[in-house]
């Protein structure tokens, strides 16, 4: 059986929950949340430590942009994941390893960060994001 790749999500508890797909039937992903996104590097650091496989780490409309680029800051070098900030009117920034072995800083519409969470198989229906202001 091949390890489940584990995603890390923060989010605002005080706003509407994204359709998260927690361990579906079948699915080798699962997605963990953290209480806070200041919490979020430690929580990767730990999870590493344990020999977890983590795919991408998601600031989920956490009003934490700059704690965000702190995590960027902060990433272990042995991190190739993904890092997604999701704003409050769904657009997003997501960092990425390029080829080159560096970081890459993308800019995402809506569309495209519900894109992003399908392709990745994080969420649960094909529908679109009910967003919050």
């Amino acid at each position: 059986m091949t390890e489940e790749r584990l995603t890390l999500v923060a989010r605002d508890h005080h706003k509407p929950e994204l359709d998260w797909n927690n361990r579906r039937s079948g699915s080798r992903r699962s997605v963990a949340f953290v209480p806070s996104a200041a919490l979020l590097g430690d929580a990767l650091i730990a999870g590493l430590e344990m020999g977890f496989d983590i795919g991408r780490v998601i600031v989920d409309r956490a009003d934490a942009a700059d704690q965000f680029l702190d995590l960027l800051a902060e990433l272990p070098g042995e991190y190739t994941g993904d890092a997604l900030l999701i704003r409050d009117d769904g657009s997003g920034v997501l960092s990425a390893t390029g080829r080159g072995g560096g970081r890459e800083v993308h800019a995402l519409t809506p569309h495209d960060v519900r894109f992003y969470l399908e392709a990745h198989d994080l969420v649960t229906s094909r529908v679109a994001i009910e967003l919050t202001a």
